[in-house]
Formats: structure tokens, C-alpha cells, sequence
């Protein structure tokens, strides 16, 4: 199965998997902005939430990292 955005040998002009991951942990990041003045208490469980996700994101980004890390030393 070739994928489409991540770098690969049949594509390499993609993008590692860190940078996805972080593309999506911002994007999640603004919208945590725009729920920030909600008062209702979906609001405030949707910015838990997504805390959490941002938290979990940041955690992907670390493991994406090293193992880009430990393909370079492979190289």
C-alpha cells in the first residue's frame, strides 16, 4: 500500500510522519481558541477533549522524531 502523504521512496516530495501529526496538533490548537469564551458545558468538555488529543499529538510527534532520527543513523 503506497500512501500518499508521507515521504516515501515512490514519494518524495511527502512529508514525515512529525509533520503531519503536528500540521493536525495546530489546526486542533485554533480550534481550542475559538471554544475558549464558550460557556456551556459541551464546550468545555469538546477543549478537555482536545487537550487531550494536542497532549497524545505531542507525545506521536516525539516517537515520529526519534524513529526519523533512527533511520538518519541508518543512512
Amino acid at each position: 500500500m503506497t500512501f500518499k502523504h508521507l515521504v516515501s521512496h515512490d514519494n518524495p516530495d511527502g512529508k514525515r510522519t512529525e509533520e503531519i501529526l503536528a500540521e493536525i496538533r495546530a489546526e486542533i490548537l485554533v480550534r481550542m481558541a475559538n471554544y475558549g469564551d464558550d460557556p456551556r458545558p459541551e464546550a468545555k468538555a469538546v477543549m478537555e477533549n482536545n487537550l487531550e488529543i494536542a497532549q497524545l499529538l505531542t507525545e506521536a510527534i516525539h516517537l515520529a522524531e526519534v524513529n526519523t532520527n533512527t533511520l538518519a543513523e541508518d543512512i
